[in-house]
């Protein structure tokens, strides 16, 4: 969503732009040298730590993709107003202005602790993923049931997948530690943080059977991120420098951290892991019901982000202390966020944009698989109606999922773990699973809904308003009447058909016809179809590009009236020569209504021809939107005459 608001920003604003994005599937469009040469400037929109060293000389803003996705267009004019970038000999984020990413400040060290979280958080996705579905496979295809679950033959080829699945699992907290400190710290920060996650997951080392888990992983990073950081802001010799932040840096940093943790920090955290998980392994009825809610609560609300991960390693963390039912209530809520969003626009598609809507489908796909993520579009562009909705779902799934005893054994969760034969009490899991997404769906559309009728009472009261100062006007003053005509009433969507099937250009007029008496603006339709057809005997109303504006004046028309109807493919001949026309207009007024009609007739012909116009009237879903669209223009119109005059 940044880098296409971003990209839409550019094409209004006149610049040229090129995008690098860094996702789960890693990076896309690279940036070559010549790219960056040729930049006037540099926006970097990220929740992450992204390595600037190329961009060196280059004027340069660092931001949120909040920001990229809020106000594109202001992040672009600062990108090309910002003083140049240039990197410290010893910090990358040396003079960094900005606190996302530049270097620990008094008022900057919890947003860079939090990119820094999401920095290792992002790149240990892969290992759970992998491990997980790696371990799903093979219980489901190798396991045999024994009384404490599923157990899978030790002389059995599904052992060895099982045993690769473990393999991801042990290279999670490493990965989660480095990449940590690689985002307080820069490269330098790599290496001691991987190593001393290691220390943090090697329980034996400071007498723990099961280790300090994530938790243990988190703290390593951070302080070797901090330490790393501290050796390289030291002022060295020149000849040291390049030995510095691949030997000293390094070793210095683990062993500082090393020690640490074992003899004064992994005791303690193994310990508060070690009571948790015999508060875990106690809970029962209400207990586990209210625990499953905080988890279901926690993962659905930012859907990847900290909390979000929290709550998911934390079950995880649980399932090696024989406990995997944290798990399940995490693999239960999980999938809730992207399975609802994706339902919530399929049953009320009109009522979100094309986007939000092609993001629902990817998401329902996402949620299959237990990407939690795949609700972050409708979210960041809905946040008031989506998270709240998320929120309550997730807690309804994950205390469902403590109610009927759901236990994932795998570290993952959505329909794909309990498919493959990961989850028991499967029947349990798919119906608190389908609760939280009936839940969170039935919400969104309620809140959707009610923020679509503020907004639409809102453009009504402004439109009125309008209206009002066009009344006042004394050049209006002589057809007060054909103003009324042209407000917001002017098309009702009683008048509005969609994708109707004509046999030929008189049915099309007839049938609009019959809606204008439907609306209370005729009184015999087919008189006013007669002096349509009239007209068109004269001369076609075709007037191209799939467009006509059948129009009559008529004393059976008590008020004026606009009708439309969006044709099915491939639509019908409005005149012989003519192209198939899948767009009609018909215009109807009194016959003492002057010239008004007139007037509209060249509005709507002009902005007919405007491609945008058209793509706006063929993508619209439902009435309401036709009637948005065509009530914008008219108006747009009639504000741009107000002024003239």
């Amino acid at each position: 969503m940044a880098a296409e608001n971003l990209q839409a920003a550019a094409d209004k604003l006149g610049y040229e732009l090129k995008t690098e994005t860094h996702g789960s599937i890693g990076v896309e469009g690279t940036f070559t040298d010549d790219d960056i040469a040729r930049a006037a400037g540099v926006v970097v929109a990220a929740d992450t730590v992204i390595d600037k060293h190329r961009f060196a000389g280059k004027r340069l803003v660092a931001t949120g993709v909040d920001a990229a996705i809020d106000t594109p267009d202001t992040l672009l004019e600062q990108a090309l107003s910002s003083p140049e970038w240039h990197e410290d000999a010893h910090s990358a984020h040396a003079d960094d202005d900005s606190p996302a990413l530049g270097a620990p400040s008094a008022s900057g060290v919890g947003s860079n602790l939090y990119k820094a979280l999401m920095n290792g958080v992002s790149h240990m996705i892969p290992f759970v993923v992998t491990g997980g579905l790696l371990l799903a496979v093979s219980l489901s295809i190798g396991g045999q049931p024994t009384p404490e679950g599923l157990a899978i033959p030790e002389d059995s080829f599904w052992f060895t997948i099982s045993q690769l699945g473990q393999l991801a699992f042990s290279l999670m907290v490493p990965v989660l530690s480095g990449y940590i400190a690689m985002g307080i710290a820069d490269r330098p920060g790599l290496a001691p943080g991987v190593m001393t996650g290691l220390i943090a997951t090697t329980g034996s080392l400071y007498g723990s059977e099961a280790g300090a888990g994530f938790i243990g992983g988190i703290v390593t990073g951070i302080l070797s991120g901090y330490v790393a950081l501290a050796i390289k802001k030291i002022p060295v010799h020149k000849y040291i420098q390049p030995i510095w932040p691949i030997i000293v840096i390094p070793i210095v940093t683990t062993l500082v951290v090393g020690l640490a943790f074992v003899l004064l920090i992994g005791a303690p955290l193994s310990s508060l892991f070690g009571l948790l998980t015999h508060w875990l392994s106690g809970m029962e009825g209400a207990s586990t019901i209210a625990l499953g809610a905080v988890i279901g609560a926690m993962i659905a609300f930012d859907m990847g982000g900290p909390f979000n991960k929290t709550a998911f390693l934390f079950g995880g963390g649980m399932i090696a202390a024989g406990n995997a039912g944290p798990m399940g209530m995490a693999a239960t809520a999980i999938a809730v966020p992207p399975l609802a969003v994706g339902v919530a626009t399929l049953v009320r598609r009109g009522w979100f944009t094309k986007a939000e809507n092609d993001s629902g489908i990817a998401a329902l796909f996402m949620g299959f698989f237990g990407i939690t993520e795949g609700a972050i579009p409708l979210a960041a562009a809905r946040p008031f109606q989506v998270i709240p909705a998320n929120v309550i779902g997730g807690a309804v799934s994950g205390a469902l999922a403590g109610l009927f005893m759901v236990e994932d054994n795998v570290m993952h969760g959505g329909p794909i773990v309990a498919v493959l034969g990961a989850v028991d009490h499967v029947g349990g899991y798919f119906l608190a699973l389908a609760a939280g997404v009936a839940v969170t769906a039935l919400l969104i559309v309620v809140l959707v809904g009610a923020s679509r009728r503020k907004d639409l009472a809102t453009t009504a009261a402004a439109a009125g308003t309008k209206k009002a100062a066009a009344d006042a006007d004394a050049d209006a003053a002589a057809d007060s009447s054909a103003h009324a005509g042209a407000d917001s009433q002017l098309l009702p969507e009683d008048a509005i058909l969609l994708d109707a099937e004509f046999e030929s250009r008189d049915a099309a007029i007839e049938a609009l016809s019959a809606a204008a008496v439907r609306v209370g603006r005729v009184s015999n339709a087919r008189e006013l179809a007669s002096a349509a057809l009239d007209r068109e005997a004269q001369h076609s109303t075709g007037v191209g590009h799939g467009v006509a504006i059948p129009h009559a004046r008529s004393a059976a028309v008590t008020a004026p009236v606009l009708c439309f109807a969006r044709v099915a493919e491939p639509g019908i001949e409005w005149a012989a020569g003519e192209d198939p026309t899948r767009l009609v207009f018909l215009i109807a007024v009194p016959e003492d209504a002057g010239k008004k009609h007139l007037k509209l007739l060249s509005t709507l012909a002009r902005s007919l021809m405007k491609d945008t116009f058209r793509s706006e009237l063929y993508a619209a879903r439902t009435r309401a939107e036709v009637s948005d669209v065509v009530r914008g223009v008219l108006t747009t119109k009639k504000k741009a005459a107000a002024q003239a005059s």
